[in-house]
């Protein structure tokens, strides 16, 4: 605060020729409208940032959510077909990646294609085969993944599946929506979506999730497709992207202080107070240059011994 011995000396200090020196405005311009604007600005910005830092932070949250669905489920002991899903339309997200264990006749007649699926940046397809159990419900097993062919938009082989009755073991996994506007030929299909197979099987057929194969039994009479392998507990940069954005919303407000101070600085250069501030600040940049160039001589010439 300043005192009123110091509020003389401002009221009486002089120019050279004589005048005195009026005081500067202080910071009554850091309440105009032009920097309530830019304050207004600043805070609308730090909360975008946080409300980008919270988006990546549920994304890591759901990331967290899949990694222990894996960890739980991946190689569990399969449960009876019946157990994890009570009605063809049921689902708990939460047994994703399940074993279930179901027996049944695959109609290979009703065999379709995926088409665009990649595995390991090479193109290719998934093999989707329905499997008829005992009482004519429809369970639909994805038996795993074929390369594109070398002459056809086709793999050159499709392995057949076991023959006769058959008991599977496959981890559940949701339906695919529908791709608005992606068709596909004749013999398959643009995305696993299980309403629409229900439809061209005409059968009751479950709906709320299908199966990614993880054995057959009896063992098919050929190699199967490639099998899906258990994902990588990865929950991506989340957690450093949030504290990127936290961090650009403090740096707002401390950008914002900083340009406040300069303003401030630049109206009262003239007064007395903020001379002797000026002149001290250029002193200490001053000792620090020279420190700092005679560390650089040093180092030339320690260099040279």
């Amino acid at each position: 605060m300043t005192s009123p011995d110091q509020r003389t000396a401002r009221s009486s200090a002089a120019t050279p020729s004589g005048r005195p020196v009026p005081a500067g405005p202080g910071w009554s311009f850091a309440f105009s409208k032009r920097w309530a604007g830019y304050l207004a600005l600043v805070i609308v910005f730090a909360l975008v940032c946080c409300a980008l830092g919270a988006w990546q932070l549920a994304r890591r949250a759901e990331a967290r959510v899949e990694i222990d669905r894996v960890a739980a489920n991946f190689d569990h002991t399969p449960v009876p077909i019946d157990q994890a899903l009570p009605s063809l339309d049921s689902f708990d997200e939460d047994d994703k990646w399940l074993p279930v264990s179901v027996t049944g006749t695959y109609l290979v007649d009703e065999q379709v294609l995926v088409r665009n699926r990649p595995l390991n940046g090479n193109p290719g397809f998934e093999v989707i085969t329905p499997l008829e159990l005992a009482n004519g419900d429809i369970f639909i097993v994805d038996r795993g993944w074929l390369p594109t062919g070398s002459g056809q938009d086709s793999p050159d082989n499709i392995p057949a599946p076991p023959a006769g009755e058959v008991t599977v073991s496959a981890r559940l996994k949701a339906g695919e929506p529908t791709l608005p506007g992606r068709g596909a030929p004749e013999g398959q299909i643009a995305t696993i979506q299980l309403d629409d197979l229900q439809k061209t099987l005409d059968e009751p057929t479950y709906t709320g999730a299908y199966g990614l194969l993880a054995s057959e039994s009896p063992a098919p009479a050929e190699a199967a497709p490639v099998g899906v392998t258990r994902p990588t507990p990865d929950e991506g940069p989340h957690l450093s992207y949030s504290f990127q954005w936290f961090v650009f919303a403090i740096l707002g407000f401390i950008g914002f202080g900083w340009a406040v101070r300069q303003e401030y600085r630049n109206l009262n250069a003239d007064d007395p107070e903020e001379r002797i501030r000026a002149d001290e600040r250029a002193r200490k940049k001053a000792i620090a240059q020279a420190e700092s160039d005679n560390e650089v001589e040093d180092a030339i010439l320690g260099s040279g011994r």
